[in-house]
């Protein structure tokens, strides 16, 4: 299925506003994001098993030949782990607060464009109901039409919500 010119068009806008929110990162965010990236990888998890294994089997003396130099209970490994866990926690951390900035930025123009798509409706509908009278055509005594054509305020809904949901 072949995209309309105005989907292409949109997709461009957004690929485009997606390119520029990857190239304003910081180099902390995107050093983040690379790290969390990897860290998220079957190859990682296999890559730190084949360490433990091989961590545990030269500190075990299963290798002969080399001689322990962190012998159990591996004290030093859980020093190095728990470094690395530290390390990778923050990483991924600064990554999803990021991507959290961008996501509550896409929510805030999401929110913006729906505003605007609804009073751009009510004021459509209001000039239909106009061009109908004009024409001497019968009006619709449609009370959700009435109610549609009313200004919506956001405030008021949040208010509503606010009250309405549960857990309040």
């Amino acid at each position: 299925m072949q995209q309309s010119s105005i989907a292409k068009k949109n997709i461009s806008i957004i690929s485009a506003m997606e390119q520029e929110a990857l190239a304003n990162r910081t180099i902390g965010e995107r050093m983040g994001d690379t790290i969390a990236g990897v860290a998220g990888t079957t190859w990682f998890v296999g890559l730190h098993f084949l360490w433990f294994v091989a961590w545990i089997s030269v500190n075990s003396g299963l290798i002969p030949g080399i001689r322990a130099f962190d012998p159990y209970p591996y004290q030093f490994l859980t020093f190095v782990t728990s470094l690395e866990a530290i390390f990778l926690s923050l990483f991924i951390l600064m990554s999803q607060s990021h991507a959290g900035r961008q996501a509550e930025a896409r929510e805030h123009l999401n929110l913006q464009i729906d505003l605007l798509a609804e009073q751009e409706s009510t004021k459509i509908l209001g000039m239909l109901q106009s061009l109908c009278k004009h024409h001497g055509l019968a009006e619709a005594h449609d009370e959700e039409i009435h109610d549609l054509k009313n200004q919506t305020k956001p405030e008021n809904l949040l208010h509503e919500l606010k009250e309405s949901l549960p857990g309040k």
